[in-house]
Parts: structure tokens; sequence; C-alpha cells
């Protein structure tokens, strides 16, 4: 499976013998996937069936579809007037005049531009309702497509990143044991010198407590078997963005726990640079879907 991008572009016009249907997707970031429909007024009611259609094949992101309608200059449509709303308007107008009688009243063209005043008894609403359904399905297979790009670019964007942390690995794995070593030498040199020999057994408590306390390699560990689980999800694909969030988090755990445990310049430039790339890595997980 394929890894998407939250952020996508579609549009697909198509031309019918009243008019012509264009409709616009287009996608950012967000938690969950959320729907914002811009439709004309005669296609609202397909908004329910576009909705399910897109929760169908979409997991995250907001999402705007956007769908418009022009008739064409000949075609044999003539405008209709709304005589239920015009005498609903005048009535209305009456009543207002009643109570205040210097209130303007509405012009020609206040009544043409009202909401669902002008209709139009020729157009072939259903018709042109599956040819809007027609058109959505196009442009998600392009959208889909778009944001399936995005994520591949993406992925290799990670798997670099999970290239360049595994050779900081490689450089820091091999110091902890030389390095864990001479700490307990110091260590113990300078307990020696603060309790004495007949100490030996505190000292080598003491000596103990403190090594474990510097020895990062069980989060080196832990911090390779993250990087082989976020490579694992990458390949299988799918809705994997909250998962992949997740192991962002653990990282950087790992990360802070080297750093803070360093006693070494070399190891707690390494940890620096695993929470710059982990950083990186987090900006573009948020991207995918």
């Amino acid at each position: 499976m394929t890894i998407s991008s939250m952020t996508g572009y579609a549009t697909t016009t198509q031309e019918t013998p009243h008019g012509s249907l264009s409709l616009e997707l287009r996608s950012v970031n967000n938690r969950y996937l959320d729907i914002q429909f811009r439709l004309p007024e005669d296609f609202r009611k397909l908004e329910p069936t576009m909705r399910e259609l897109l929760s169908a094949q979409l997991s995250r992101g907001k999402v705007e579809c956007r769908l418009n309608f022009s008739t064409l200059p000949n075609a044999s449509c003539t405008p209709q007037l709304n005589s239920q709303l015009l005498q609903e308007l005048k009535t209305l107008e009456q009543s207002i005049q009643v109570d205040m009688p210097h209130a303007p009243s509405l012009s020609v063209t206040d009544i043409l531009q009202w909401p669902g005043m002008l209709g139009n008894d020729a157009l072939p609403v259903d018709t042109l309702h599956e040819s809007s359904m027609t058109v959505l399905q196009n442009t998600l297979a392009d959208f889909k497509a778009a944001r399936a790009r995005e994520g591949e670019k993406l992925k290799n964007i990670l798997l670099e990143r999970l290239t360049q942390m595994r050779q900081l690995l490689t450089t820091a794995s091999p110091r902890i044991p030389t390095l864990v070593a001479a700490f307990e030498e110091r260590l113990r040199t300078r307990l020696e010198e603060a309790l004495g020999e007949q100490n030996d057994e505190r000292i080598r408590q003491e000596i103990t407590l403190f090594a474990g306390k510097i020895d990062v390699d069980e989060e080196l560990s832990r911090l390779q078997t993250h990087l082989n689980e976020v490579e694992r999800i990458l390949n299988k694909g799918g809705a994997v963005g909250k998962r992949l969030d997740f192991m962002m988090q653990e990282l950087n755990r790992e990360a802070n726990t080297i750093g803070s445990k360093s006693v070494d310049l070399e190891i707690s430039n390494i940890a620096m640079a695993l929470k710059v790339l982990i950083e990186q890595m987090r900006e573009q997980v948020q991207n995918i879907e």
C-alpha cells in the first residue's frame, strides 16, 4: 500500500448540453477528516451522498469540495420567477412598512438577486446531479493520485532521515564501553581519595550506581528498534500518520535521555543531531494521512 499526503489538489470540468460542471478538491493537514462543501443551491441535496463517497476513501485532512455550474449562453433554459417566494417577500415588505413607513422598498434588482428567486424549470436537475457525481468520482481519483505522489516524496524523505540516524548510532555505540570504563576509573580515583581504600565495597557500589546512570547503550538499542519500526510502518503503507506521530514521540524520548545521561561531548553532539533529525521527521509526518 502507498502512503498519502494530507495535502492535495485536483479539478475536473465536464461539459453537458445545458452547461459546464466544474468540481475542485483541495486539502490541507488536519488531525481528523473534516470535509467542507461549496455547492450551488440547486445541488445542495447532493452533499450527503458526496460526503459519504469522500469519507469512504479519505481518512484525514481538511478537505474542501467546491462545485460550480455555468449554463451555456445559448442553452434553451428560460429563468423563471419563484412566484411563491415573490408573494412572501411582498407580504413581508407590507408588514414592515406598517411599523416603519419610511423604510425603502425593495428594488427590482434586490428582488431578482434574492436567493432562490430565479429558478429554471427547464434545467434537468436530476441529470445534472448524476453528472456531478461522475465528476466527483473522476476528480477524487486524480486527487488521491496527487496525494499518493506527495506521500511517496514524504516517505523518501523519512527513509533518508532514518539512514542518517542509523549512521549516528553506528558512531555512538562503539564509544559507550570505553566511556563507561574511563568514567569508572576517574570515579574510583576520586572516591579512593575521599573514602580511602578500606571502603572498597562502598566504592564499588558507588561506581556501579553512577556507571548505570551514564551508560546509554540501552537507549541506543531501543532507538535502533524504534527506527526499524518506523521503517516497517513506512513500507507497510496505508493511513499511518497517527502511528508515525506516536513513533516520533518515542524517538524523541530516547534521544532526550541519551543527551541527559551523556558525559562525553561527542555523544552529546550525537544526541543533539538525533533530535534535529527527529524534529525534521516529525514535521514531515504531520503531512501524512
